[in-house]
């Protein structure tokens, strides 16, 4: 399978590509901005993996992972954000968001997950809280359209902080615990659109772990019990509740 690295830091990216090559059975290539990562994408035949940084002065992941992911049927994305990996509050099973200092075995593991998934009709799934926090430690404004099937939600952020959700006739908390449920999900990022209301009062953190703590207790309610909910509240508040799958792309 060929990986395709795009990191400003050339140190880092080389790092990563030796890193891919020595312990895997993967090819590996590099480019430090999104123009070169295009030009290099135009001379290839396959890509299965991108591993891109989130953002920098000439590198934008969410743009490029959309457009390599056109040149690219069944492109995996995995992202590294530049905010220190104890900003996050919240943990998924599988991630692919990996802040720094990046988790190399972590990141190998995610890496052969990807590359096991790609075919030509794949989905770049993410798990919708990696996504939402992602975009909220890296001080995002704009809107995040969640898609899972036929199904579609919006998110809005203001400089990092969830002001809006809306899922159907749900608004704000009501609509995020709808969101977590769904597990994997597709993602696209306009960050050019802005709330229409203001549904979301708390910090993105606090909303976070509060749609969590509600789509447990929904989930709880059809068959479990109550030693059960407070055990996995308590979870909750350390981490997001792991998926039965992998996490969610770029749409």
């Amino acid at each position: 399978m060929q990986v395709l690295v795009v990191h400003h830091d050339v140190e880092v990216g080389e790092q990563l590509v030796r890193m891919v090559e020595d312990y895997t059975a993967h090819t590996c290539a590099f480019t430090a901005t999104d123009a070169d990562a295009l030009e290099w994408a135009r001379a290839q035949r396959e890509c299965s993996v991108l591993l891109v940084q989130l953002e920098s002065p000439e590198v934008d992941g969410l743009s490029i992972g959309g457009s390599l992911a056109e040149i690219f049927a069944g492109l995996q994305t995995i992202f590294l954000p530049s905010y220190a990996a104890s900003e996050q509050r919240l943990e998924v099973t599988n991630p692919k968001v990996f802040p720094e200092p990046i988790d190399g075995e972590r990141l190998l593991k995610a890496i052969d997950r990807a590359a096991g998934a790609t075919s030509y009709r794949a989905l770049d799934l993410f798990h919708v809280v990696d996504v939402l926090q992602m975009c909220s430690l890296s001080r995002r404004t704009g809107a995040i359209q969640i898609v899972k099937g036929a199904r579609t939600a919006l998110v809005f952020l203001r400089e990092g902080q969830i002001v809006h959700a809306e899922h159907g006739a749900a608004r704000g908390v009501p609509a995020l615990a709808e969101m977590v449920s769904w597990e994997a999900v597709e993602f696209a990022y306009d960050a050019s659109m802005r709330a229409p209301a203001e549904t979301v009062s708390e910090t993105w953190e606090e909303v976070l772990i509060e749609a969590v703590l509600r789509n447990n207790r929904s989930q709880l309610a059809a068959g479990g019990t109550l030693r059960e909910s407070r055990r996995d509240e308590m979870a909750a508040r350390k981490s997001a509740p792991p998926t039965r799958r992998r996490s969610f792309g770029v749409g």
